[in-house]
């Protein structure tokens, strides 16, 4: 009955690596949000609203802001030494 419990907190790097993981599990569905977002914007019309152009250059912008995001993500996720992907030597 000596046994050690399990230590309450994670280690920093270990806990730093799990959020990175986190948010870029979730910049897919934030993608898709902001993606779908311009569908609630008003028809262009006689009282205004959003025009074509105005659409696909917020497109694009969130474009871009996805693509930096994923780039400063996949920078800050720590590689794992036990990378199932990569195979063993030995």
């Amino acid at each position: 009955m000596s046994r050690e419990p399990n230590p309450l907190f994670l280690a920093k790097r270990t806990y730093h690596g799990r959020r990175m993981a986190d948010a870029a599990r979730l910049l897919p569905i934030l993608g898709g949000g902001l993606f779908l977002l311009p569908l609630l914007w008003k028809t262009p019309n006689e009282q205004g609203g959003t025009g074509t152009v105005q659409v696909m250059l917020y497109v694009f912008i969130v474009w871009v802001f996805l693509i930096g995001a994923a780039a400063i993500l996949s920078r800050r996720i720590p590689r794992s030494e036990s990378d199932p992907s990569e195979p063993e030597q030995g």
